[in-house]
């Protein structure tokens, strides 16, 4: 049997399924490590070192990456998250034309990550990061499950799109 091509599979909805499956799995894995940082390790909330480059915090971003667009306006939050599902929208309209098993499982930790954050932005007003990552006295900004996978998906499918995009060979 023959592997359906690229546009085969965006017809038949393969790689939305795809995508979608990841998003899911992403979205779960997300909120559930947010349950336990919440509810189990950080009662009460402190620094818990990991490693000698690694602690566990409680941080509430209400802003988007790295802090940015920080403050406590409630709108912040809901124009963030119809932002970010705007953004899921797009990239699900797009994958359905381009198709394809790596743009689908890259799409998939988008979307997963974004909706995981749109979720906390609608619950606490702020996303909800946890890890922190450092060197002597330099910390990365805080993050989480849902900022890693969006963070891999970005960067894996610019790189798949201007290395190895299988359609622009054609």
């Amino acid at each position: 049997m023959s592997r359906p091509s690229s546009v085969a599979e965006a017809v038949d909805g393969t790689a939305l399924r795809l995508a979608a499956a990841v998003a899911v799995l992403v979205l779960v894995l997300d909120q559930l490590t947010k349950w336990l940082i919440l509810e189990v390790v950080m009662q009460p909330p402190r620094v818990i070192e990991v490693t000698g480059f690694l602690n566990l915090v409680l941080v509430k971003n209400p802003g988007i990456s790295f802090g940015l667009l920080g403050g406590e306006a409630a709108w912040k939050a809901w124009l963030l998250s119809a932002l970010a599902i705007g953004i899921v929208v797009v990239l699900a309209m797009w994958l359905r034309r381009r198709g394809g098993r790596m743009p689908a499982l890259m799409v998939g930790l988008i979307g997963g990550g974004a909706l995981g954050n749109v979720i906390d932005r609608l619950r606490f007003g702020a996303v909800m990061d946890f890890i922190d990552v450092y060197a002597g006295s330099w910390h990365w900004p805080a993050f989480n499950v849902a900022d890693s996978a969006i963070t891999v998906g970005v960067a894996v499918l610019i790189v798949h799109g201007l290395f190895f995009d299988e359609q622009k060979s054609k």
